[in-house]
């Protein structure tokens, strides 16, 4: 057998894995025509049970499930003001806060109303404090652990 032969020999054999390759090309393409039209119309079981579960969620009650009235906090916009104690001295901007009027320097309520700081001293002398701001006071203050409805009555609870 010489090269030419065994060159045509080799090319009819190639020629037939081509035409195989050609026809398992075609036959895998109507197989996966025919998955792709099969899977059209497929829902998965997961989408049932969420079609189901949101119907039924749907039909189910309305409960109010916020806390009763005897137990929700107030909001800053329903509050008239609010105050925390302040023990040890206030500096603000590098300088000590200090009563005008008895020269305290500490124990301080801090009254927030109105957006304007005030500070309360122990001898119950007011004065207006414009280097503060309702920013600063909410970043200090703790959560409210009551209300109170006078003024007095949260002065007596500070222990004022």
């Amino acid at each position: 057998m010489t090269v030419l032969d065994e060159t045509k020999e080799n090319t009819g054999l190639f020629e037939r894995i081509r035409r195989r390759r050609g026809a398992d090309t075609e036959e895998m393409r109507r197989v996966r025509e025919r998955m792709w039209a099969g899977l059209e119309s497929w829902v998965p079981p997961e989408a049932e049970r969420l079609r189901a579960a949101t119907a039924a969620e749907e039909t189910a009650a309305v409960v109010d499930d916020f806390l009763p009235p005897d137990l929700r906090v107030a909001s800053h916009d329903q509050l008239d003001g609010r105050m925390m104690p302040w023990l040890q001295p206030l500096v603000i901007d590098g300088e000590m806060a200090v009563c005008a009027t008895c020269g305290a320097y500490r124990d301080w309520l801090v009254l927030s109303t109105r957006d304007e700081i005030w500070l309360r001293c122990r001898a119950g002398h007011q004065q207006h404090e414009t280097r503060l701001d309702t920013a600063w006071y909410n970043r200090h203050a703790a959560p409210a652990d009551a209300t109170h409805a006078t003024f007095e009555d949260c002065l007596r609870h500070l222990g004022h």
